[in-house]
Protein backbone atom coordinates (compact mmCIF):
# COMPACT_ATOMS: atom_id res chain seq x y z
CA UNK A 1 0.00 0.00 0.00
CA UNK A 2 0.92 3.25 -0.42
CA UNK A 3 1.51 6.30 1.82
CA UNK A 4 1.08 9.91 0.35
CA UNK A 5 1.87 11.15 3.83
CA UNK A 6 4.71 13.18 3.27
CA UNK A 7 7.65 13.66 6.52
CA UNK A 8 7.04 17.27 7.53
CA UNK A 9 9.67 19.12 9.50
CA UNK A 10 9.62 20.48 12.71
CA UNK A 11 8.46 24.47 12.78
CA UNK A 12 11.25 26.93 12.29
CA UNK A 13 13.22 28.56 15.03
CA UNK A 14 13.51 32.32 15.18
CA UNK A 15 17.68 31.62 13.94
CA UNK A 16 16.16 30.09 10.87
CA UNK A 17 13.81 32.78 10.36
CA UNK A 18 16.48 35.43 11.12
CA UNK A 19 18.74 33.49 8.36
CA UNK A 20 16.11 33.60 6.25
CA UNK A 21 15.83 37.07 6.52
CA UNK A 22 19.32 37.88 5.71
CA UNK A 23 19.32 35.85 2.49
CA UNK A 24 16.27 37.73 1.40
CA UNK A 25 18.21 41.06 2.43
CA UNK A 26 20.80 40.45 0.57
CA UNK A 27 18.94 39.37 -2.33
CA UNK A 28 17.15 42.64 -1.88
CA UNK A 29 20.38 44.16 -2.57
CA UNK A 30 21.28 42.70 -5.34
CA UNK A 31 17.57 43.63 -7.21
CA UNK A 32 18.21 47.35 -6.16
CA UNK A 33 22.05 47.10 -7.69
CA UNK A 34 20.34 45.19 -11.33
CA UNK A 35 17.47 48.34 -11.60
CA UNK A 36 20.32 51.02 -10.58
CA UNK A 37 22.67 49.40 -12.93
CA UNK A 38 19.83 49.62 -15.90
CA UNK A 39 18.51 52.35 -15.33
CA UNK A 40 21.96 54.15 -15.05
CA UNK A 41 22.21 52.54 -19.02
CA UNK A 42 19.11 53.85 -20.08
CA UNK A 43 19.72 57.35 -18.74
CA UNK A 44 23.53 56.98 -20.17
CA UNK A 45 22.15 56.93 -23.60
CA UNK A 46 24.50 55.68 -25.36
CA UNK A 47 23.01 52.10 -27.48
CA UNK A 48 24.12 51.17 -30.80
CA UNK A 49 20.92 50.13 -31.65
CA UNK A 50 17.35 51.03 -30.96
CA UNK A 51 16.85 47.58 -30.37
CA UNK A 52 19.41 47.77 -27.70
CA UNK A 53 17.70 50.59 -26.21
CA UNK A 54 14.11 48.38 -26.22
CA UNK A 55 16.26 45.38 -24.10
CA UNK A 56 17.70 47.87 -21.91
CA UNK A 57 13.61 49.04 -21.22
CA UNK A 58 12.45 45.55 -21.31
CA UNK A 59 15.28 44.77 -18.76
CA UNK A 60 14.12 47.74 -16.26
CA UNK A 61 10.98 46.55 -16.16
CA UNK A 62 11.93 43.02 -15.37
CA UNK A 63 14.37 44.50 -12.65
CA UNK A 64 11.16 46.30 -11.65
CA UNK A 65 8.68 43.74 -11.24
CA UNK A 66 11.45 41.57 -9.71
CA UNK A 67 11.95 44.27 -6.85
CA UNK A 68 8.05 43.99 -6.07
CA UNK A 69 8.19 40.44 -6.00
CA UNK A 70 11.30 40.64 -3.30
CA UNK A 71 9.45 43.65 -1.46
CA UNK A 72 6.52 40.67 -0.50
CA UNK A 73 9.08 38.20 0.49
CA UNK A 74 11.30 40.98 2.47
CA UNK A 75 7.86 42.04 4.44
CA UNK A 76 6.72 38.20 4.81
CA UNK A 77 10.35 37.02 6.66
CA UNK A 78 10.34 40.63 8.61
CA UNK A 79 6.76 39.40 10.09
CA UNK A 80 8.07 36.48 10.85
CA UNK A 81 10.72 37.75 12.28
CA UNK A 82 8.78 39.98 14.46
CA UNK A 83 7.14 37.05 16.06
CA UNK A 84 4.06 36.73 13.70
CA UNK A 85 3.04 33.26 12.73
CA UNK A 86 2.71 32.17 9.06
CA UNK A 87 -0.98 32.20 8.46
CA UNK A 88 -0.98 35.57 9.31
CA UNK A 89 2.36 37.02 7.80
CA UNK A 90 0.96 35.18 4.60
CA UNK A 91 -2.38 36.93 4.79
CA UNK A 92 0.05 40.33 5.12
CA UNK A 93 1.95 39.05 1.84
CA UNK A 94 -1.32 38.53 0.11
CA UNK A 95 -2.81 41.55 0.94
CA UNK A 96 0.60 43.42 -0.53
CA UNK A 97 -0.04 41.11 -3.78
CA UNK A 98 -3.54 42.18 -3.91
CA UNK A 99 -2.50 45.69 -3.47
CA UNK A 100 0.08 45.13 -6.47
CA UNK A 101 -2.69 44.31 -8.70
CA UNK A 102 -4.80 46.89 -7.95
CA UNK A 103 -1.52 49.47 -8.75
CA UNK A 104 -0.66 47.45 -11.82
CA UNK A 105 -4.53 48.36 -13.64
Amino acid sequence: MQSYHTKRDGPLTQEDMEEKYAEIQEEWQEVNDWVKEEQAKLDEDKFSSHQAKSACKRNLAKAQKRVSSVRGTVDYWKNRVEGMSHFRASIKLNEYWASQRENKN
